[in-house]
């Protein structure tokens, strides 16, 4: 991710991140909706939510329609990603800021799929729509000025660095690589086959995979929203579970929404190198014949 020296946070460098240029603050946000550079993205678990009011300016990512194929579980394709970007005039000289609902689950998730075309200009709000709407900041129903489209090209999808297959997977277990299932407890144990006050998803067996370490992906944020300082998120994920920013790591949840905020925590607030998101998650796994599940 480029450094942009005047587009830096100072409040988000305070909190000690590997990654500061990853995030931005509210006040840094405020200041700059007028700066055509800048291209604000809303994407929520709630595909609804934006139209009952969004930051001004802000363009809607719709991670159903938007970010995946319709047809194959998948992600959209070189041309979709390349349509889509340049239908909110964006290029690669644009900076990309992302804020959603539920602490930004979606919005880490949206950052994550543009990494897939290695889009490194790219930005979370953090606290997200929760710490915006708090702080009584401005919002409108108003539709924003559609954009100058952009001759954005997109280099070819690059899944590798960022996202594991369920084939992956299997070959970490056998060299013991580093596990991080961000469900909630009941779900870890398999007890539960849903997230709390969620409906049943589908998957046919309760657990988790072996060796995965429990950390639920909330323990990583505030109240407000925010991402806790980075010597807490050290304290959970090293000292607590002993990883190690030189470990290979891969996270999961259901579907991948949940473990792409992990994922952005462990690789840009702590700077660990090799973490991967596995969106296959439990739906995947705890449907797959003969898969090795813990209780």
């Amino acid at each position: 991710m480029p450094a942009v020296a005047e587009r830096q946070d100072p409040a988000i460098a305070a909190k000690g991140y590997a990654h500061p240029e990853a995030l931005v603050s509210t006040e840094w946000l405020a200041a700059h909706l007028d700066d055509p550079a800048i291209r604000i993205l809303e994407s929520d678990e709630d595909v609804l939510l934006y139209e009952t009011g969004h930051i001004p300016g802000a363009f809607k990512i719709d991670w159903h329609t938007d970010l995946n194929d319709p047809v194959m579980r998948d992600y959209i394709s070189r041309e979709q990603f390349q349509e889509l970007l340049r239908s909110r005039g964006i290029d690669d000289s644009t900076t990309v800021v992302f804020y959603g609902d539920k602490n930004n689950w979606w919005a880490t998730y949206a950052f994550w799929v543009f990494q897939l075309f290695e889009f490194s200009n790219a930005r979370i709000l953090d606290g997200g729509r929760t710490k915006w709407e708090r702080e009584n900041r401005p919002m409108t129903t108003d539709a924003p000025r559609p954009p100058r489209r952009s001759a954005y090209v997109a280099p070819e999808r690059s899944d590798a660095a960022v996202r594991a297959f369920m084939p992956d997977v299997r070959a970490h277990l056998e060299r013991r690589g580093r596990l991080v299932d961000v469900r909630s407890a009941d779900e870890y144990t398999g007890k539960k086959l849903h997230m709390p006050e969620y409906p049943q998803e589908g998957a046919m067996r309760g657990g988790h995979i072996p060796t995965a370490k429990s950390v639920p992906w909330a323990r990583a944020a505030n109240p407000d929203g925010t991402f806790k300082p980075a010597a807490e998120l050290r304290a959970i994920y090293e000292q607590e579970q002993g990883l190690s920013p030189n470990d290979d790591v891969i996270a999961y949840c259901r579907i991948g929404e949940r473990s792409s905020h992990t994922w952005f925590v462990l690789r840009y607030l702590l700077g660990y190198e090799k973490v991967r998101n596995y969106d296959g998650s439990w739906t995947e796994w705890g449907n797959a014949v003969r898969a090795p599940i813990e209780r």
